[in-house]
């Protein structure tokens, strides 16, 4: 197998700490230390080439919250640094690419405002990706509150042409719980589309990431870790070295 599957270390900002959530409830956060930029630098010398930043306080105050954090990662890391919450507003959009963000995840707005989402891509070619967070095939929204009737497949169809860099689709029923990816939605939604899909939600062993990543010509193109290579179920520079040998 051939393949440049990505595996994307997590890192979620909180008060301006690195933190897990369960869920997606804020209530239920572990903490993992008050220096995210350190954090991101350690996960870029176990091979990282990317970074997921989300911005949890944003994505509930709808607004960048923890811009200092944001920043700080962005001066320390030489790899790219993709970010989601709150940024539901060309400026703030904007404002995040100007602080060394290399490509921002707009999730609420592709469903309240689509034409933004359009419109963004438009303005910031290739540096646009649409989160999807679905339980049970349909989208939430709001920082997982709200479960709507739209279905994930629905939602990122109403896309395909608009130029977006990737969709990550996260199942929030099994985020951070370590109970394993959905396989078979984030596939079907990566069939449904021919825009790249990042997985996200539940991962917990380097069994799961190879079976994630043999669906790379599917559709399938990296997937998103977080508690488990906190926690230590998933050793992040070993399936680093496992995913390069595989790409040979």
């Amino acid at each position: 197998m051939t393949t440049s599957f990505e595996l994307i270390p997590a890192i979620d900002l909180k008060g301006g700490h690195c933190v897990r959530l369960k869920q997606g409830r804020m209530e239920d956060a572990t903490d993992y230390g008050e220096n995210p930029a350190a954090m991101a630098e350690h996960w870029q010398r176990c091979g990282a080439k990317r970074l997921h930043l989300v911005d949890l306080d944003g994505a509930f105050a709808g607004e960048p919250a923890n811009k200092s954090a944001i920043e700080a990662i962005c001066q320390r890391v030489q790899i790219p640094v993709q970010l989601g919450g709150g940024l539901r507003h060309m400026a703030s959009i904007e404002g995040m690419l100007t602080l060394g963000v290399e490509r921002v995840i707009l999730g609420s707005v592709a469903v309240s405002q689509p034409a933004m989402v359009i419109e963004a891509c438009k303005a910031f070619p290739g540096k646009i990706c649409v989160g999807i967070d679905a339980r049970g095939g349909r989208v939430a929204v709001h920082g997982w509150d709200d479960v709507t009737e739209l279905a994930a497949i629905e939602l990122a169809r109403r896309f395909e042409d608009a130029g977006v860099a990737a969709i990550i689709y996260t199942d929030i029923a099994r985020d951070g719980m370590l109970s394993g990816p959905n396989i078979e939605e984030t596939l079907q939604l990566a069939q449904a589309v021919a825009i790249p899909v990042i997985a996200s939600g539940g991962i917990a062993t380097l069994a799961q990431v190879e079976a994630l990543a043999a669906h790379y010509d599917e559709g399938i193109q990296g997937a998103i870790t977080g508690r488990a290579i906190y926690e230590g179920t998933l050793d992040f520079a070993a399936a680093m070295q496992t995913l390069s040998a595989s790409a040979c």
